[in-house]
């Protein structure tokens, strides 16, 4: 199964008001556990990767690797760029195979985010690769994009449609309370501007900063018009928290089967559990490609 754009696809879940999660995988044997636990839902998914991870591990080594997963496992799969701030590193993503970029100029202006998101949309939406971007800023760490608490800003729904219209963005993210990795009390997410943004754009709106967040809050989110849910943190932990109890219990045990196994089963279950919470499970039939 070829790798697809992730426009139709989260076209298709907004309008059956589902999500699609979106995992950032950081390592080339997470993109095969990620899949097998989508495979075992029969669940499309989207694997994405920040610019730091492009960098470490090749954006054509990702691509191919992404390629034969999604073949063996026959899983619907995107494959996103997030938070991209460079130009150059985009047009290599796209060029790689990538079917998915995300252009943050967020922190500029609004006219140089339109400037920059409409170059990004100008490159990319002809060839059929999905483009995403944002408006306001969601707090926290992505790579080495930092936003503190105090400069994190929600999006404003006139500019968001604006936004839109100068830009032809196919997926869009404003940015409504949520922050990226695990929150230190509760997620002030602004479910009324979600859907006054969702009345006046008709693209798939995504949502950032996923993880820490309830399923409750997750799926009324869903229900509103988010249609992409990116999950990076919790699934990272998870993985890492699993290695480290392996050696916790077992300190000699070191066969990197044995101890990437246990790591491998518990991301799975936090995969699974996300599938299920946007209620994209059993959304794969022949219908859907």
């Amino acid at each position: 199964m070829s790798l697809l754009s992730t426009t139709p696809m989260l076209e298709k879940a907004k309008k059956n008001n589902h999500g699609i999660v979106a995992f950032n995988v950081h390592s080339f044997d997470s993109i095969f556990w990620v899949l097998e636990a989508a495979s075992e839902l029969k669940s499309p998914v989207i694997l994405q990767t920040t610019v730091g991870t492009v960098q470490s591990l090749g954006a054509k080594n990702i691509v191919e690797v992404v390629k034969a997963a999604s073949e063996h496992y026959k899983v619907p799969t995107g494959l996103h760029l997030d938070h991209c701030t460079d130009y150059e590193v985009i047009k290599e993503a796209i060029r790689a195979g990538y079917t998915s970029v995300m252009i943050d100029a967020s922190m500029h202006p609004f006219e140089e985010n339109v400037r920059q998101t409409k170059q990004v949309v100008d490159l990319a939406k002809s060839l059929g690769v999905n483009i995403e971007a944002e408006l306001g800023k969601v707090g926290g760490v992505e790579d080495d994009i930092v936003v503190s608490e105090k400069d994190a800003q929600k999006a404003v729904p006139a500019e968001c449609k604006k936004f839109i219209e100068l830009t032809g963005v196919p997926t869009f993210a404003p940015a409504i309370g949520t922050a990226h990795g695990i929150y230190k009390g509760d997620p002030d997410i602004d479910f009324e501007r979600i859907a006054e943004i969702a009345e006046l754009i008709d693209v798939p709106l995504v949502l950032h900063g996923g993880s820490g967040i309830s399923d409750e809050d997750i799926r009324r989110c869903v229900s509103l018009g988010m249609a992409k849910v990116n999950v990076s943190t919790e699934l990272k932990n998870a993985y890492s928290i699993a290695i480290r109890e392996h050696f916790e219990n077992a300190p000699d045990s070191l066969d990197p089967r044995a101890y990437l196994q246990n790591a491998k089963e518990a991301a799975k279950v936090m995969v699974k559990s996300k599938i299920q919470m946007v209620g994209s499970e059993g959304k794969v039939v022949p219908s859907f490609v």
